[in-house]
């Protein structure tokens, strides 16, 4: 039976449309039961519509605190009772609420090598860092900032002549390759 599951993104939707792409291909025993953006112009909302799945949408600002839209976002989530909530591109720091409410049930797509570079800009701190490989983590979310266990990683060489920019759409093809990794 296929794990029930949620999606949140915040922007174009690369990595979501690699997990549509791998449940369509029965690569990926998922229902993607719904598909969250704290930001309602995300263009990954129109892949989910695209692909039938349902879409909510609310920005964060409206909101005087993290806890309060958190806890809104999870009042959506809950109506669909997922098994699985995957952090796809989403561009939020979750509260502690959030993450005890899903304990053990939150994975995210981090774009470096954790415990290197949690955080923002990775692509660029590893060039700036002068690694000689980059790529991507997935991982169980807890409270504290990519820092949960490591479920996957995707590795790939830096370039020379490489720009954050570069080396970030080669981190993303690995990502999509490797997205078996997540659940199985």
């Amino acid at each position: 039976m296929a794990c029930r599951t949620a999606i949140l993104i915040s922007g174009s939707g690369t990595n979501l449309q690699a997990f549509i792409d791998h449940v369509a291909d029965e690569k990926l025993d998922l229902d993607l039961c719904i598909v969250f953006s704290n930001n309602p112009d995300a263009y990954g909302l129109e892949r989910a519509r695209q692909a039938g799945i349902p879409t909510e949408s609310f920005e964060h600002g409206n909101f005087p605190s993290r806890e309060l839209f958190d806890r809104a976002v999870a009042g959506i989530l809950d109506v669909y009772e997922p098994e699985l909530i995957i952090l796809a591109g989403f561009m939020r720091i979750l509260s502690p609420w959030f993450v005890n409410h899903y304990a053990g049930r939150i994975l995210n797509v981090h774009p470096a090598l954790l415990p290197k570079y949690p955080g923002l800009d990775t692509h660029q701190r590893a060039l700036d860092a002068g690694d000689r490989e980059a790529g991507s983590t997935v991982h169980f979310v807890t409270p504290q900032l990519d820092a949960g266990p490591v479920i996957d990683q995707a590795r790939v060489p830096v370039l020379a002549g490489d720009t954050a920019q570069s080396l970030a759409a080669r981190v993303q093809r690995a990502e999509g390759d490797r997205r078996r990794g997540i659940v199985g």
